[in-house]
């Protein structure tokens, strides 16, 4: 694999299991985006965008594509970073790498070729957390396979394991009767109440980032600084790859969600609402908008982003869950993040130190935004 590792000039045929598999480093932001939308659930993290945004935050992005008989088969897009020379590179690929895996030899042979980049870059390690379910025949499968070749568990997942699905191919009546009856009253009592909502700009981001601030507060959750936001969710509206909904009551902003999509999927994954018109129920309005949404450019699947592996009372997300799983959303627990240790004895330090600085960090976080204790 020494193309790849010199950062892909030309193509190369795949060493290991399938005939004619070859693999390249791609350039065509177009290209790479078509081909992700050729392959099994293809996820928004995966895109060119989200690549080029995580460079302008100090990542590198190496976007590999395996294909076999002109077309795609299997795609990465790999993030790596050294975020010092104190400090040794690590290597994600984020809800990827995107291929079938139910073809064991196609998932070998990209297995064998991020092993082999990971040690020619002299990583630590490189980490996958793919959209695998768990509870599935198939995740046990490949569960086996990534055990066998040395891959672990990761102690550190970056995003979510588990979520709640909602299946939009359903009638709008079809999904709203499928809703909890609260759930249902509740959107009626937005609208009885006069909230409504509206498509959000470019020109709101400095408004939803001020309402995910004050959310963070409330709720205790870490948050980075306005300009990672303005970039990030800058970077999929102007693409068209994003959208944000704002809940107003006389014109006043009381919540907001950025809808993010790509192919047949569309993901809630940032939300947040302010203290005031709370019992007026704006996120039961903007819930069932941004289903409507996503229905009307043509997903059929609704993400909602995040939810405890275990729904418990006493999980800390218990109450994330129950508003989501209110709309009729089936609960889904992927096998989360694995690690690949190209340095065995430098990963197990790492994961041994890591949580003692990322508490560090928190603890920091919140001496900044003048919060004596926080359990976060």
């Amino acid at each position: 694999m020494a193309e790849v590792c010199g950062f892909l000039g030309t193509v190369y045929n795949s060493p290991v299991a399938m005939v004619g598999l070859r693999v390249q480093r791609m350039a065509d932001p177009w290209a790479w985006n078509d081909a992700l939308l050729r392959l099994p659930a293809p996820h928004v993290l995966q895109t060119w965008e989200w690549g080029a945004f995580k460079e302008r935050q100090g990542w590198r992005m190496i976007p590999l594509l395996w294909e076999a008989d002109g077309l795609p088969r299997a795609a990465a897009l790999v993030l790596s970073r050294r975020a010092s020379r104190f400090l040794p590179r690590v290597m994600y690929v984020p809800k990827g790498p995107l291929l079938p895996y139910e073809d064991e030899s196609l998932l070998q042979a990209v297995l064998s070729d991020l092993e082999t980049l990971a040690r020619a870059q002299k990583a630590l390690f490189l980490k996958i957390d793919p959209d695998v379910e768990a509870e599935s025949p198939l995740g046990e499968r490949v569960t086996t396979v990534l055990q066998a070749r040395g891959w672990l568990p990761s102690p550190e997942q970056v995003q979510f394991r588990s979520t709640l699905l909602l299946d939009l191919r359903a009638s709008p009546e079809e999904i709203l009767a499928r809703m909890k009856p609260k759930w249902r009253y509740n959107i009626r009592l937005a609208q009885r109440k006069g909230v409504t909502i509206r498509e959000g700009t470019l020109a709101d981001l400095s408004l939803l980032y001020r309402m995910y601030q004050e959310t963070s507060i409330r709720d205790r959750f870490v948050i980075r600084p306005e300009e990672y936001y303005q970039d990030a969710w800058g970077t999929f509206i102007a693409a068209g790859l994003a959208c944000p909904l704002v809940a107003e009551v006389a014109g006043e902003p009381v919540a907001m969600v950025i809808l993010f999509r790509f192919g047949q999927r569309a993901w809630y994954m940032y939300g947040a609402s302010r203290s005031v018109y709370r019992d007026w129920m704006p996120n039961h309005l903007l819930q069932w908008e941004a289903i409507r949404w996503a229905r009307q450019q043509g997903c059929t699947v609704y993400d909602l982003w995040g939810a405890p592996d275990t729904p418990d009372e006493s999980d800390p997300m218990w109450g994330v869950y129950r508003f989501k799983a209110g709309f009729g959303a089936r609960l889904v627990r992927h096998i989360g993040a694995w690690d690949f240790p190209a340095h065995p004895l430098g990963y197990r330090l790492y994961m041994a130190l890591m949580p003692r600085v990322l508490a560090l960090m928190r603890w920091r976080y919140w001496q900044r935004q003048g919060i004596q204790q926080a359990d976060r």
